[in-house]
This record gives C-alpha cells, structure tokens and sequence, in this order.
C-alpha cells in the first residue's frame, strides 16, 4: 500500500502511514499539494471530487489535490497528478505551502502541510473518473462571488486557498498568464 509522509509542524518528516491511517479520525499531519490549472484567458479548471472519495465526496475542489509518497519530492507528485487526473503536461509554478486541520462530518479529517501550485493549460483535459465526478471552468473574476453563494459546495482546503491567492498572487497569476497567451 502506498505510504504518505508524515510531517511534523515544521514539515520536517517523522514517519509514513497508509492514506486511509492519514485520513481517519482526527487525522496525522501529512504532506499534500493543491494544483490550480488556469487557461490563458483567466478561467480555472474546477474538478468536482468522486462520489468515491472518503472526503468532501461531490465537492467542487481545485484542479488536482493529492499526494506526495514516500520516497517522492513534492512537485514531483504534482507533476505526476496532473499527468494522472486530468490527462494533461504542463509547467507548474510554486505559490506557497500552508498548514491546515478540517474535520468532514464523523468520516474522517484533513490533517495537511499543503503546497500550492498553479499551472497554464489551454488543450483538451481527459478527466480520470475514479478521482473527478464533473469538471468545469470559472472565471478568476466569478469565483469568489460564486464561493459566496454556495460555500458549503467547495472544499475547505480551496476556499482558504483562493482566498489567499487572491490578497497575495492574483497579480502574479495574471502576468503570468498574460505572457502566455
């Protein structure tokens, strides 16, 4: 079985335990990251969460969550997600890591130290359904306001996300993207 790295409050790596150990109860704290795909015209790729995922199951989420495992660096599983969930090859570009503890009704919980990346993608996307349920695109300028309406059909992983992104990377993103188009 695959092993997830378990982190300390520092990040620093105190052992492995099995994905669903991980997920259990309150959880452990254990390494993960979050990839936002955007197309050069500013919408972000949404994927809704399987029906088959313990947690936040039929979610709307960021493009691709996961993670990384044991013997594996960070981006390297991240590049390596995007491959397996959504079918596509693109560059991604760090943002930022947080930590972050959420509890998903009596199933389980998210115990995360989370690195942040985003990506540029214009082509076809060929979703994996054993991970996503739906996908669909929203302009950067629509997601908040759409967030507001219907919080409680986001993860609460990417609410914290793209808030953050918003007060600290929007630019970032959008000059990004500008150079890309």
């Amino acid at each position: 079985m695959d092993q997830l790295i378990l982190v300390d409050a520092d990040g620093e790596i105190k052992g492995y335990d099995t994905k669903e150990n991980c997920h259990q109860g309150k959880g452990k704290l254990h390494l993960a990251f979050s990839i936002l795909i955007f197309t050069t015209d500013g919408r972000l790729l949404l994927q809704k969460r399987s029906v088959q995922k313990m947690l936040w199951p039929l979610y709307w989420s960021n493009s691709v969550c996961s993670h990384p495992m044991k013997g594996e660096e960070v981006e390297e599983a991240a590049r390596r997600r995007v491959m397996e969930e959504l079918g596509i090859d693109c560059h991604i570009y760090y943002l930022y890591t947080f930590k972050y503890h959420e509890s998903y009704l009596d199933v389980g919980s998210e115990s995360e130290m989370c690195s942040v990346f985003f990506g540029i993608y214009d082509g076809t996307v060929t979703p994996d359904s054993n991970e996503i349920d739906e996908i669909k695109y929203v302009q950067m300028n629509c997601l908040m306001a759409e967030i507001e309406k219907s919080p409680d059909s986001f993860t609460p992983w990417f609410k914290m996300e793209w808030e953050f992104i918003l007060k600290h990377y929007l630019n970032q993103i959008k000059t990004l993207l500008y150079t890309a188009s």
